[in-house]
């Protein structure tokens, strides 16, 4: 008998697996394509390597800053993709060595829930029937493509996060549907490569969920740059290789580019599974879970972003890791509260917990400190001429740490510091009494720490 089945083998399902072989359970996991999911394959990893590589082009291309002239420096885009690929498929196998070492079954192929019997819940996969105590629903999730008039018509010159990963040209211009996260990423890559990249977002601001000063700035760095956007418009329709929307006044204007990435957000991958087989509750096509990542179902979990929650790798694996502590004696729940968030753009942006727009959305009494990156003598040294902000929200009766958001490099790197302190319910004095090593560019957190009005 198995313990614990998971479908789907992303961050989710190959975290959970890995934990749950290494108490030693019966694990089946079960994946279609490739070990890693789509953060691995189609996301995370491979989109980091692109921009790695893009930010080693910009320092090549402006290094005369730092006393160091690079002249002509040149890229070759399909070397940046075979790299890529080859970083990717490195890890794969890291992920299959590491199923291999905690004894965990891996099943190619699509699997689907066939229900309940007297021997466990039924899954069927690759003409083989398997019978588990517990089941665990780690999908993820696949970019949305909205029925805007003239998309299938468009043919391949419509690309979402999966096709554009593999171009095998760098296309001269780029028209990016939606600025979040995934969008400004791929404007920040191929706008450091030199295409013409247009944003068409259709609220006010980019990066919708983060800070508004930050992404404000974020937005005014790469106007800067060269990138064009296009805020508080809707598209309407799609003819052939032009993007027609229209604007706030109700003004219709277009925008044209060799490659459209469609980039409007994510959706559950539910369907196949067999879910109404166990009569999973749903939730706006997600599956709809509690604290300890139950569904209504008994025995039967789910993890990652088919529950449509917090749709980022690092949260699937925790809620994977939920999911088996509690199954192996060890009392456990989701907690919410300092799921951190970044933008790999160039300068980085991270967040986590509460921002100022929600702090007051919610009625909570805060207090507020920020101060420039430049106040940490590390970011000076190595962002010559960067602009960088970090901004500290805590309670106002008690000083507790409610959340920290930052622009500059590497905050993608430090940000854990705030996780913790969120997590751990720290206040002001306590934090003001932890040895940060100097110089980092981490020391701007206790600095603006430190900057709060007593």
């Amino acid at each position: 008998m198995i313990d614990l089945a998971i479908i789907g083998g992303g961050p989710g399902g190959y975290v959970a697996a890995e934990r749950a072989g290494a108490k030693g359970l019966n694990v089946v996991l079960f994946e279609k394509r490739e070990l890693g999911g789509v953060c691995l394959n189609e996301g995370c990893i491979p989109t980091k390597t692109l921009l790695y590589s893009a930010k080693v082009y910009d320092y090549a291309k402006h290094g005369d800053k730092y006393g160091v002239s690079a002249p002509g420096a040149t890229f070759d885009f399909g070397k940046i993709v075979e790299r890529k690929n080859k970083v990717v498929k490195k890890l794969v196998g890291g992920v299959g060595s590491a199923m291999k070492a905690n004894k965990v079954r891996v099943v190619r192929g699509e699997a689907k829930v066939k229900g309940r019997s007297q021997n466990g819940i039924e899954i069927e996969c690759a003409g083989e029937t398997f019978y588990a105590v517990n089941l665990l629903l780690c999908t993820g999730s696949e970019a949305f493509v909205p029925p805007i008039p003239g998309v299938k018509e468009a043919g391949d010159i419509i690309v979402t996060n999966r096709e554009i990963l593999d171009l095998k040209e760098q296309p001269k211009s780029l028209v990016i549907i939606g600025g979040g996260v995934i969008g400004m990423e791929f404007a920040s890559f191929f706008n450091s490569l030199g295409t013409e990249v247009t944003v068409v977002e259709m609220l006010p601001k980019i990066l919708g969920g983060l800070d508004g000063e930050i992404s404000a700035m974020l937005q005014d760095i790469y106007a800067k740059k060269g990138i064009k956007f296009n805020l508080n418009c809707k598209v309407t329709e799609i003819r052939g290789n032009e993007v027609v929307y229209v604007d706030k006044d109700g003004q219709t204007l277009s925008a044209k580019g060799d490659k459209i990435l469609m980039s409007v957000g994510r959706r559950a991958v539910t369907a196949g599974l067999g879910l109404e087989n166990l009569g999973i509750e749903m939730n706006r096509g997600a599956v709809k879970v509690d604290d300890k990542m139950r569904t209504n179902a008994p025995n039967v979990f789910a993890a990652g972003d088919i529950t449509g929650f917090s749709m980022l790798a690092h949260t699937a694996s925790r809620e994977g890791e939920v999911v088996v502590n509690n199954l192996t004696g060890r009392a456990d729940r989701m907690r919410y509260n300092a799921i951190p968030g970044v933008v790999y753009t160039n300068p980085e942006v991270a967040g986590v917990g509460l921002t100022e727009e929600q702090a007051k959305a919610e009625g909570i009494e805060y207090k507020i400190a920020k101060l420039p990156m430049a106040y940490a003598g590390r970011f000076v040294a190595e962002n010559e001429g960067g602009a960088g902000l970090c901004k500290v929200i805590v309670g106002a009766k008690y000083g507790e740490v409610l959340g920290v958001h930052m622009l500059g490099n590497p905050c993608s790197e430090i940000i854990y510091g705030a996780c913790m302190a969120i997590e751990q319910e720290m206040t002001l004095k306590e934090m003001q009494e932890v040895v940060f090593p100097h110089p980092t560019v981490s020391e701007i957190f206790k600095e603006t720490v430190f900057s709060f009005n007593e």
